[in-house]
């Protein structure tokens, strides 16, 4: 079979124009296109700080330099460069093991952004577009990867965030990132800042004591049902009413509401699971639009605590228990499932989770989890989902919400 039969592949030019952006350039582009009667291919564009840059893949028509002489006008009555490139065959095919690789920093520095690009090299992987998802108050930006496995990608890029001090996550690319998911989290020191059984035992007088107990759990001498039960049982007789100076006393971590909103605005469902007391957690819920909540309930008593627990603990493996309980509920996979925690208890839940994300963590759980967020943004998130700040902020002031002015 000759180069004109119909196995032959098809010759086609590659338009790159370049300059400075305004209203009508891709609008002039296309209409020249358009003289000539040619189909387009493939298209990219981007504009960083008022510059241009347009790809146009096209078929190659029989006089396509004459083609080429009419583009050129055009970019230059525009004030634009453009180079036209003759070849054959579409753009190939992105190879498999697709992932999309966040890239987080405050700040992102090139040698940071250097070594990262680096290591996806190593890992045979290629690098085949980049999206930015802020620019405040940290730098997100998102590639999309093909031709590694994400595990193995992960792995080797989690070393290499470690050492540039910035965050990274690596998710496998498909549908499942854009579909119904249910978001669950943990409660203290993740959702809110601070630890609510440390705010009780300042009621009770009795941080010094709590604190000996957390310690000795944190040591591996207790475990976390242990650990519980003897720090609730030094609250043995505070007035329940402290239950409420608490929770007005209670910061959400910064995000935490943008997070919610936001993810609502989409069809997310919350939950909050929590080592914490239901008589706080449950309030929580109400307060952000939370749609389920499962803690430890404290037994209350003649409007006194007893110092005991009413039921089952909400310990590590109940965490991973609820999960899967409030999936079943929203009728989704456990796959589509996002947790997001900060401690010891949290590691079944965020390996039971699709994506388990350790939040501000200690060291053994960013170890264990699929990817770590250090920065105290909860709403930071949100780019690990495909939501840029741009979005964000043009949803809330639809809805009238105020939001900061990013920095000059």
């Amino acid at each position: 079979m000759n180069a004109s039969g119909p196995a032959a592949e098809p010759s086609t030019l590659l338009l790159t124009l370049s300059g400075q952006d305004r209203p009508g350039v891709t609008s002039a582009v296309f209409d020249s296109l358009s003289r000539a009667g040619v189909e387009v291919v493939d298209i990219e564009q981007i504009v960083l700080r008022g510059r241009l840059i347009l790809g146009v893949l096209v078929t190659a028509p029989r006089e396509w330099k004459r083609l080429r002489d009419d583009v050129t006008a055009t970019a230059e009555a525009l004030g634009m460069q453009v180079e036209v490139e003759r070849g054959t065959g579409d753009n190939r095919a992105r190879r498999a093991g697709r992932a999309h690789v966040t890239v987080i920093g405050t700040p992102l520095k090139a040698s940071a952004f250097s070594a990262v690009a680096g290591r996806i090299a190593d890992s045979g992987a290629n690098i085949d577009r980049i999206e930015r998802m802020a620019r405040y108050p940290v730098t997100a930006i998102d590639l999309h990867v093909s031709g590694a496995d994400p595990d193995r990608l992960r792995t080797v890029l989690a070393a290499e965030a470690a050492r540039q001090s910035v965050d990274i996550a690596v998710q496998p690319a498909g549908l499942l990132r854009r579909g119904l998911r249910l978001i669950v989290m943990d409660v203290d020191s993740t959702l809110i800042q601070g630890e609510v059984i440390e705010m009780l035992a300042a009621e009770a007088g009795c941080e010094r004591e709590v604190a000996e107990v957390t310690s000795r759990a944190m040591h591996g001498e207790l475990d976390f049902e242990q650990s519980l039960h003897e720090r609730v049982a030094l609250l043995d007789g505070l007035d329940a009413a402290a239950l409420d100076r608490v929770y007005d006393a209670i910061e959400l971590t910064p995000g935490a509401r943008t997070l919610v909103r936001t993810l609502r605005r989409l069809g997310y469902r919350f939950a909050l699971v929590s080592g914490g007391f239901s008589q706080i957690t449950d309030r929580l819920a109400d307060d952000l639009g939370i749609h389920y909540s499962r803690a430890n309930e404290l037994e209350i008593v003649d409007g006194r605590l007893t110092g005991r627990i009413v039921g089952d603990v909400v310990d590590r493996a109940g965490k991973a228990t609820a999960l899967r309980h409030f999936a079943d509920q929203v009728g989704v996979a456990t796959e589509a499932v996002v947790a997001i925690g900060d401690g010891a208890n949290d590691l079944d839940m965020l390996n039971a989770a699709g994506l388990g994300i350790a939040y501000n963590a200690k060291p053994v759980v960013q170890d264990a989890a699929d990817t770590a967020v250090n920065v105290p943004y909860l709403d930071t998130i949100l780019y690990l989902l495909g939501i840029t700040r741009e979005e964000i902020e043009a949803a809330d002031a639809a809805a009238g919400y105020t939001t900061p002015a990013p920095p000059v």
